[in-house]
């Protein structure tokens, strides 16, 4: 049984950083996708959306200056409209995720993702 577990990892985030080694050390070397050099298209953030569950708003992250240009508040926008922003804009993208299978979590901390290393 064989389950890719993919990093959106951003290496200067120290949440992303920790989340990471905390993964090794618990036996799991995911695949490391590095969503600013490669970011996700708007399908994918929508899946990701759809594998954490809950509110789409909190794979959002709203202190960056390209939210603040978008001149909207995070109460208004759809689904789709992060999905969009977050593919326009992939700094805006909570991290880190950690994907795998059929579940997604948010590392914030970084212990939540320790339920999908099972």
């Amino acid at each position: 049984f064989f389950m890719s577990i993919i990093l959106y990892h951003n290496p200067r985030c120290s949440k992303s950083r920790q989340t990471l080694d905390l993964m090794r050390k618990n036996g799991v070397e995911p695949t490391i996708r590095e969503y600013l050099k490669t970011p996700p298209s708007k399908a994918e953030v929508e899946r990701l959306m759809d594998l954490i569950g809950g509110d789409p708003r909190d794979l959002l992250r709203d202190g960056e200056p390209e939210f603040k240009a978008l001149g909207k508040k995070k109460a208004d926008l759809s689904k789709a409209d992060v999905a969009k922003a977050i593919a326009t804009h992939p700094i805006l993208l909570q991290r880190p995720i950690v994907a795998a299978g059929s579940r997604a979590a948010i590392g914030r901390p970084p212990e939540a993702v320790l339920s999908l290393l099972k």
